[in-house]
């Protein structure tokens, strides 16, 4: 009698088994190049490193040298434009559009593939395309051009003092429908009971939306906050692809200064350094986010 529950224990052990051996590959070259190469980096941040990687220890000599550099002063004060804009801009376009679908307008299930579309592009595809738009010898300023309407200038890619808005104008649109579909998916999670008790107690739209709609997309907003600062702070190919970071350093951001000092000016410890001040604005953000997700299931 005891053949059989054998055969059962060793059944259950394998079946709980399998998904571990399957996922244990996956894991591990997890921990290689994703945790591991963030530890090296984090090495290397403190380290006399140049063209190669070196040993020589030199503390906090590089993060001395990087918030000494202008260079990366005007990088992170990029970042806090672009960073600004693109997360208002985005969220705003973003909720706007999921309102205007959440109507249950005709025709929603063709216009909703139509927002999300961008997303689906990479952002070297983005800023490629949006560079041709914008280039005024070949883009809208020449097309309005040869429709005979001689006085139009929009040559904002090729001035420094706007250049940065034009990585914006980029960024929201390829992330716009993707935040229109996170408010999209809390409006229809919103218990319809409760709207028809507002409206029946003489709320109006305005009102419905204002005191109930909106603060129950809390987590959708927290969500998009922490997606789009993530992808923000991480802006390189779209930046590249667009304007390659001028004129002058009028678009540099921290993700390119970070390739261009450990790439083309062979000072990786400084870059190293730049790149562990944006793992930590990152985890900055996104502990707090975590945090707060535990204590809420909790």
């Amino acid at each position: 009698m005891a053949l059989p529950s054998a055969r059962a224990d060793f059944k259950t052990r394998l079946q709980n088994l399998i998904p571990k051996l399957v996922l244990s590959p996956s894991l591990a070259m997890v921990l290689v190049f994703v945790y591991g190469f963030i530890i090296f980096t984090v090495y290397l941040s403190f380290t006399d490193s140049r063209i190669l990687p070196s040993f020589g220890w030199v503390g906090f000599e590089n993060y001395d040298k990087l918030f000494r550099l202008r260079h990366w002063d005007i990088a992170v004060a990029n970042l806090a434009v672009f960073a600004s804009l693109y997360i208002i801009i985005s969220t705003v376009i973003g909720l706007s559009l999921a309102i205007f679908l959440d109507q249950k307008i005709r025709g929603e299930g063709f216009l909703r593939p139509i927002y999300l579309y961008p997303m689906a592009l990479s952002f070297i595809v983005t800023g490629t395309a949006w560079k041709w738009l914008l280039d005024p010898g070949i883009g809208l300023e020449h097309t309005m051009h040869l429709w005979g309407w001689a006085s139009f200038k929009f040559d904002w890619i090729k001035n420094r003092d706007y250049a940065i808005y034009t990585v914006v104008l980029a960024a929201v649109w390829q992330s716009s429908g993707f935040v229109m579909a996170m408010f999209l998916a809390g409006l229809r999670g919103i218990d319809n009971e409760i709207l028809k008790a507002a409206q029946m107690d003489g709320a109006s739209n305005w009102n419905l939306y204002r005191r109930i709609i909106i603060p129950q997309l809390r987590p959708a907003f927290l969500s998009a906050f922490v997606i789009l600062s993530h992808l923000a702070i991480k802006s390189y190919d779209l930046v590249i692809a667009l304007t390659g970071g001028g004129p002058g350093r009028a678009t540099e951001l921290p993700a390119t200064f970070m390739y261009s000092y450990t790439f083309t000016r062979n000072q990786m410890g400084i870059g190293a350094s730049s790149a562990v001040m944006m793992l930590m604005t990152i985890a900055a953000i996104m502990v707090p986010y975590l945090y707060a997700e535990l204590k809420e299931k909790s």
